[in-house]
């Protein structure tokens, strides 16, 4: 089993930054992706940002030159950093560890961004 802990989420007034982490433990191979996903009430869960074991990254092209995700590969965490926020980005972000074709996921942690 893999275990995620996620935390630096909270309220951002628009144009803001925040940056959330999410620290991995438990089974972990040397080589599995780790990314964001992101979720409001109502609808499915959608991608943020992946990254790699080898450091390949993939963005949502709503956050494309917005947020950046990056991973400490000795510390097993990931982390996503967000940076002029908009209220749309308000939501409910999941880390996930992708390991041999299962996905693990941390608890989420909220984002809202208002003035």
């Amino acid at each position: 089993q893999v275990q995620l802990v996620e935390s630096g989420g909270g309220l951002v007034q628009p144009g803001g930054s925040l940056r959330l982490s999410c620290a991995a433990s438990g089974r972990l191979l040397s080589i599995y992706a780790m990314g964001w996903y992101r979720q409001v009430p109502g609808k499915q869960r959608e991608l943020v940002a992946t990254v790699t074991s080898g450091g390949s990254t993939n963005y949502a092209d709503s956050v494309k030159g917005r947020f950046a995700i990056f991973r400490d590969n000795n510390k097993n965490t990931v982390y996503l950093q967000m940076n002029s926020l908009k209220a749309e980005d308000t939501a409910v972000y999941y880390c996930d560890v992708l390991q041999r074709g299962v996905y693990y996921w941390g608890q989420g942690t909220q984002v809202t961004v208002s003035s």
